[in-house]
């Protein structure tokens, strides 16, 4: 049988590396790879691109990296070839004492896919440290009485490398009285003694100088000395003997400091001065010398610093008991430090968002975490939990490793962020636990349009505004936020009597406050419909409209217009007919006057400003109608002059004046023969007036001239009237009749009164016939009063001979 090769301790080393790089446990989901400790930063540790199955260029696209608890990073990932190199230097002394295996765990965060990977790497152990005494040179007193093969137990040598690293060996310089004998004790630890070979001779050698080499199973070898000087003397042939071999002791973490926990006693069976024992503690590497106090009178171990069950699970206490001559013995103290619940759960925050958009769909990850507690047991395990009534939820994933989700749609209308209480909790009794405070801030999105208050609205304004003046302001509220609720505002496209809307109203686009461009009349139009159209900067935009309706209210900006009497346009006076006869209430004529305005603007009364003759003549205050107060007489002048006032109701009110000429006289050939005598030189009204009468005589000449001219073409048999008519022109030159215009624009029947007049010709005469006075109202339409001439005869009353017609007047006699 071929014998199994057998390789250096370096070998060994890199074959362990190669094997624990090579191991993947599946079914823990764990990585595990072995590193040498005091290796260079940047040392190569274990291709985590390839165990994982990952491309090494896409490591930084798919946000690998390392998450650790609280410790500082030993290891990182190189970008380019996916592997795991060290960070720094790593000390595994520092790292893990002396415990035979040293572990360090992290995890791996794909952060696009939120999962995590566990990866443990062993630090192993290489021979950089060299065994140490506790003292350089030891003093060791011997009684020359002492018979060959005592022991004298020395002080050990600690190395803290493990494993064959560690401690080996010991070698004591030949000598002729000494000898080493190395007892392995109960825990597997190497203890010197030194034994006495031969009598010692304090008179032939007093003292006698040792050296005692520690070396340990490294490559190369490590070693380290202590020199012993020992001392004869006489008589102390017993050491101190401990009570137990070993002492256990099991202390809460919590212990308050200055508690006696033990008291160690060693017994020495010698009398007197070689009898009396203290108590010292071996001076070994590490916190244990600082936790701890050995009273060396009593024996008594206090408690001197707290103890910390996470930092360390156990202390090993060496004590010394050495006599008065010197003579020592050993024993070793076992502090178990048991775990109390009083480390609160802890959060690590891996990963986590500042906000989400409102509408992103259920399950979005919003935070991954981890939660630790140092504890142990029942006290490390750990519980998380959210507020109720929230849109969230936990789920767990490997090593305490949790995700905070949504469960459901977010609206930022109703909730605009959210302040997230994670709590944590242990399993201790009581119980330990932590809250952790996650601010959510719930981004908005473009899902509501603006709101008008109103769905509709009305103004009001007077006309003839300024133009420019603001007239009324919207306002419509986006609940989103920023751009998504900045409101725009502008009119609907349309048209008003045939010009575009915006000619006449324009809207300030970021306040809403609507101007006039023009000034309004309410006499072209009363209201105007529009639409508000209010949109938002979001994206996709998004709009509302509501209508208003502008109505204008009427200013008293128009003066009332006289209808009737018109005034002529051809420089004469109208003159109205009133006979003697007409008795008191009489209807001589009608003011009739419009107004444009509207409402209380448009209400009309007339009163009677001026007369010639106060009290002949009143007028009507809301029909116009112009009546004889009372009986003619016959020294009522013939002219008579009316200034008729129509006012109307505005604020401020407007008011319009005419004047009205009466001829009083039955007769028309009365009227010519007083107007030719009517002068008023001292009223310049009355010339006016005169001469207005004059030119309209003027013109009933030319009219009867035009007559005559036509009743020659027809009639040319009756010659004779035409030198009548000639001097009838000539006798009644200065004389104008009552004349009725028509009113253009008029839509409404005007209550007149009327005299028929016919003209005749008999026996070379003419005669004008004037009938009873009418005392009826006659209402007349627009177009009669258009065509009707009461001063022209129909063509039917020249044809007729010798017809008899009440009141005849003769005109020959002018």
């Amino acid at each position: 049988m071929a014998a199994l090769p057998k390789f250096s301790p370096g070998r060994r080393l890199v074959l362990r590396c190669v094997l624990w790089a090579a191991l993947w446990e599946a079914g823990a989901g764990q990585i595990r790879y072995s590193v040498p400790e005091e290796i260079d930063k940047g040392a190569f540790v274990g291709n985590i691109a390839k165990d994982l199955g990952w491309e090494p260029l896409a490591l930084a696209e798919r946000g690998v990296r390392i998450v650790s608890r609280g410790r500082t990073q030993l290891f990182a990932l190189n970008p380019r070839s996916g592997a795991l190199v060290t960070a720094g230097r790593i000390d595994r002394e520092e790292l893990c004492a002396q415990s035979a295996r040293c572990a360090v765990t992290f995890n791996i965060l794909l952060e696009d896919k939120m999962t995590i990977y566990s990866v443990e790497v062993e630090i192993t152990d290489i021979n950089d440290n060299s065994p140490r005494f506790g003292v350089e040179e030891l003093e060791l007193k011997v009684s020359e009485t002492t018979t060959p093969g005592f022991r004298i137990p020395l002080k050990s040598a600690h190395d803290v490398d493990v494993g064959e690293n560690t401690l080996q060996k010991y070698e004591l310089n030949s000598n002729d009285h000494f000898s080493l004998d190395v007892r392995r004790g109960a825990d597997g630890n190497r203890y010197p003694e030194l034994v006495l070979e031969r009598a010692l001779d304090r008179e032939e050698e007093a003292v006698h100088h040792l050296v005692l080499v520690a070396s340990d199973g490294g490559n190369p070898v490590r070693s380290g000395t202590c020199r012993i000087r020992v001392k004869v003397l006489d008589a102390n042939d017993n050491a101190p003997v401990f009570t137990q071999p070993e002492y256990r002791v099991s202390v809460p973490e919590n212990m308050p400091l200055g508690t006696r926990i033990l008291t160690v006693t060693a017994t020495d069976a010698d009398e007197g001065y070689n009898a009396q024992v203290s108590y010292f503690r071996e001076q070994a590497p590490g916190e244990t010398a600082d936790v701890f106090e050995l009273k060396s009178t009593s024996g008594d171990i206090t408690i001197m610093k707290s103890l910390d069950y996470e930092k360390a699970k156990y202390h090993e206490i060496d004590i010394e008991a050495q006599d008065g001559p010197g003579l020592l013995t050993r024993t070793k103290v076992i502090v178990t430090v048991l775990d109390v619940n009083d480390n609160a759960p802890e959060f690590y925050m891996t990963s986590a968002t500042s906000s989400v958009l409102e509408d992103s769909p259920p399950g979005t990850i919003i935070a991954l975490f981890n939660v630790h507690d140092r504890d142990s047991g029942q006290n490390a395990f750990i519980t998380c939990s959210l507020p109720e009534k929230l849109p969230f939820k936990l789920e767990r994933s490997v090593d305490n490793y949790y995700r905070l989700v949504t469960t459901g749609a977010l609206d930022r209308e109703e909730f605009s962020f959210y302040n997230i209480t994670l709590s944590a909790k242990d399993g201790g009794n009581p119980s330990l636990s932590t809250d952790a405070h996650l601010f959510l801030q719930v981004a908005d999105i473009n899902d509501n349009p603006p709101i008008f208050p109103r769905a509709s609205y009305s103004a009001y304004v007077l006309e003839n505004n300024p133009r420019g003046t603001s007239i009324f302001s919207v306002l419509a509220h986006d609940p989103d936020s920023d751009d998504n609720a900045r409101v725009t505002y502008s009119l609907a496209e349309d048209t008003l009597q045939g010009a575009p809307l915006s000619s006449y109203i324009s809207i300030n686009s970021d306040t809403g406050v609507l101007y006039a461009l023009r000034s309004f009349d309410y006499e072209q139009f009363q209201d105007l419909q529009l639409w508000v159209i209010a949109v938002d900067s979001g994206h996709p935009p998004l709009h509302s409209n509501v209508s208003l309706s502008l109505f204008l209210m009427d200013q008293n900006d128009n003066i009332p217009e006289i209808l009737y009497p018109a005034v002529p346009t051809d420089g004469s006076t109208g003159v109205e007919l009133a006979p003697r006869s007409a008795e008191p209430g009489f209807l001589v004529t009608k003011v009739v006057a419009v107004d444009k305005d509207s409402g209380q603007n448009a209400w009309l009364s007339y009163r009677l400003l001026k007369a010639s003759e106060p009290g002949l003549f009143s007028v009507g205050l809301h029909t116009g109608e112009v009546r004889t107060a009372r009986a003619l007489l016959d020294r009522d002048a013939l002219k008579q002059s009316l200034v008729v006032a129509v006012q109307d109701h505005g604020q401020p009110p407007l008011s319009a004046t005419v004047t009205i000429t009466i001829a009083v006289a039955d007769s028309i050939p009365e009227v010519l023969a007083d107007l030719g005598s009517i002068r008023n030189p001292t009223n310049s009204e009355d010339s006016d007036l005169t001469l207005y009468l004059v030119v309209a005589v003027a013109v009933v000449s030319c009219v009867f001239l035009a007559f005559v001219i036509v009743l020659l073409a027809l009639r040319l048999r009756r010659w004779h009237m035409s030198h009548l008519l000639q001097a009838s022109r000539d006798g009644s030159r200065g004389i104008h009749a009552s004349n009725f215009v028509g009113v253009d624009r008029m839509h409404a029947f005007l209550q007149t009164y009327s005299h028929e007049a016919s003209l005749t010709a008999d026996s070379g005469k003419s005669h004008i016939i004037f009938p009873q006075p009418n005392y009826a109202d006659t209402l007349i339409s627009q177009e009669s009063c258009v065509k009707k001439d009461y001063l022209s005869a129909p063509q039917s009353l020249l044809d007729a001979k010798g017809e008899e017609t009440p009141q005849v007047m003769d005109f020959s006699q002018y």
